[in-house]
């Protein structure tokens, strides 16, 4: 059918309702992926071991078969987003030949697998969590109130953290959801950036959830002296090796003395003056610039400003998750730049190495 012309003012109007409708429905795109891994579709398909008729699956997945005219239409979305492509297949069973496209996993649904050492299946469950996504519904509220952020607004609770502490289950998922992202980082960082660990005797990784981070390091650098800092009820009953070992307490009142102090994720959940304390502890536990002493940070540079920059995008993103969250930011270098002066340390090195988070070395 031909498209028919339209004058400027009505192609600007169309563009501009598209606009607004891809926005309105881009939370379905994460849903999806969400009911996909609670349906264990990546590993049933993995375990297929060859690309997968619809019918297979169907046949293969826990579901009313009654819905499985459904399924059709969820998998159509997850190979538009990337999660799964599709590839001609003909199965011959008996005298029947069924031929049509089966399905197969990308790059990125191969990181959803339950048994992939460094799944982020984990990682998606927690972020996607209710008690995570409510607060956007009370946003506006929050703006209009006096409460710190919109969690708050929601839940009464001063930080998530605080939540968590009470809440069991939401403790174990977002310690899940930590060590998955760790193990990845963690499996990055050694293999292209394993020299800012040479020449420690030791390392403190504040913040630590698990120790996850902390213990690739310590099982890839057998002489450095390895502990995971963390809240006590985080790190309570966990176990450490010869040269790992946890610690609970609380980083705005003091850390153990050490070489080096790692930290995750971990200022990014804090404002300018509660991250200005955690330095300041920072610095106090490790030695001069001269003896060896430095703070690595691993968190995100927000980019400049670009249109269309699906890296920034994502930066945005969680910018806007850490002000729903928390008192928290994503910074940019100059706010970087900033904190560390303003809790005296001499200067710092950037190594945006890792996607649209970067390895941050800062020295006293």
């Amino acid at each position: 059918m031909a498209i028919p012309d339209v004058d400027e003012q009505s192609r600007c109007l169309l563009d501009s309702q598209a606009h607004i409708w891809s926005q309105i429905f881009s939370f379905i795109n994460s849903m999806s992926l969400k009911c996909a891994i609670q349906l264990e579709i990546p590993d049933i398909i993995n375990r297929h071991g060859a690309p997968m008729l619809l019918s297979e699956l169907v046949e293969a997945l826990p579901i009313n078969k009654e819905k499985s005219h459904s399924l059709y239409r969820l998998m159509r979305i997850l190979v538009h987003s990337g999660f799964f492509v599709k590839q001609s297949v003909s199965r011959t069973g008996g005298n029947d030949e069924e031929e049509g496209e089966g399905y197969l996993l990308t790059p990125a649904s191969r990181l959803l697998l339950t048994d992939e050492p460094l799944s982020m299946r984990p990682f998606v469950l927690s972020m996607l969590d209710p008690i995570l996504t409510d607060p956007w519904q009370h946003m506006s509220t929050w703006f209009q109130n006096d409460d710190i952020h919109p969690f708050q607004t929601t839940y009464g609770t001063k930080t998530v953290f605080d939540f968590a502490s009470r809440d069991p289950m939401l403790n174990q998922s977002l310690n899940e959801a930590m060590a998955t992202d760790a193990r990845l980082v963690a499996n990055v960082i050694l293999k292209h950036c394993g020299g800012v660990f040479e020449g420690l005797n030791s390392l403190v990784d504040v913040g630590g959830g698990t120790g996850s981070l902390a213990k690739s390091i310590a099982e890839a650098f057998p002489n450095i002296n390895c502990i995971c800092f963390d809240l006590p009820h985080v790190v309570k009953g966990l176990d450490g090796t010869k040269n790992f070992s946890y610690v609970g307490g609380n980083m705005f009142e003091a850390i153990p003395k050490t070489n080096a102090v790692l930290m995750k994720w971990i200022l990014h959940d804090w404002n300018d003056e509660e991250c200005i304390t955690i330095l300041k502890r920072c610095k106090e536990a490790i030695p001069s610039k001269g003896n060896g002493g430095k703070l690595i940070i691993i968190e995100m540079v927000v980019m400049n400003d670009e249109a269309g920059n699906k890296t920034l995008e994502t930066q945005l993103r969680c910018d806007m998750m850490m002000m729903t969250l928390g008192t928290g930011k994503e910074r940019t270098e100059k706010e970087w730049a900033k904190l560390f002066s303003d809790a005296c340390f001499s200067g710092y090195k950037i190594t945006p190495l890792l996607g649209f988070k970067s390895l941050i070395e800062v020295y006293p």
